[in-house]
């Protein structure tokens, strides 16, 4: 399978980030698309199998790249997916899900934030099997801080490379732009797909 570049246009209904700060984003995005693909190739030719160690060798390398830039892929695909709609509301529904685990919307909405601030790299609200409930996990690298199994249903991405040139240093003001963004007919999506 090639990864191919789904097709995320910007559009006057993302008002989290401007137009120059989500074409920057995007070809960061393609980015990781080009090594996935680059990655694959490298894994059906010789990785260099026998040569295999944990300290380190070229086929730990290989292994390394593929996760960190197949959650580049997947992590941005629902971060564009989740941003820039006029549907900036969540429903009654959605309102009751999140306070069955959280207690209040407003209280999901205050741990979300504070794990924004807190995050080098992603916050991802998702839900975890084994545990029953929503975590918003904090993820300091691409593959760095995911729980196995957790069904991402809210993405945010908090590398600077996401707000930087638009915010600078500004971190909290990106962040109060993006909750007033989400896509809550994404979101409404995933949670339906439980």
């Amino acid at each position: 399978m090639e990864f191919v570049k789904l097709n995320f246009e910007y559009s006057d209904d993302v008002t989290v980030i401007n137009k120059a700060q989500f074409e920057a984003h995007m070809r960061l995005y393609e980015g990781y698309i080009n090594k996935m693909n680059e990655i694959d190739k490298l894994l059906e030719d010789d990785p260099h199998l026998a040569d295999a160690n944990a300290t380190y060798s070229y086929f730990r390398g290989v292994k390394r790249g593929e996760t960190y830039a197949l959650n580049g892929v997947i992590l941005h695909e629902f971060y564009f997916e989740n941003i820039g709609s006029a549907n900036n509301e969540p429903d009654d529904a959605q309102v009751n899900f999140l306070t069955r685990f959280f207690g209040s919307y407003e209280r999901w909405q205050e741990h979300f934030v504070a794990t924004a601030k807190a995050s080098r790299g992603w916050v991802v609200l998702s839900y975890d099997p084994r545990s029953d409930r929503l975590r918003n996990l904090s993820l300091d690298l691409h593959d760095y801080g995911d729980v196995v199994m957790s069904i991402p249903l809210l993405v945010l991405d908090m590398y600077e490379h996401a707000y930087f040139l638009q915010y600078a240093d500004d971190k909290a003001a990106y962040i109060n732009n993006f909750m007033k963004n989400i896509d809550w007919s994404v979101v409404k999506d995933r949670i339906e797909s439980l």
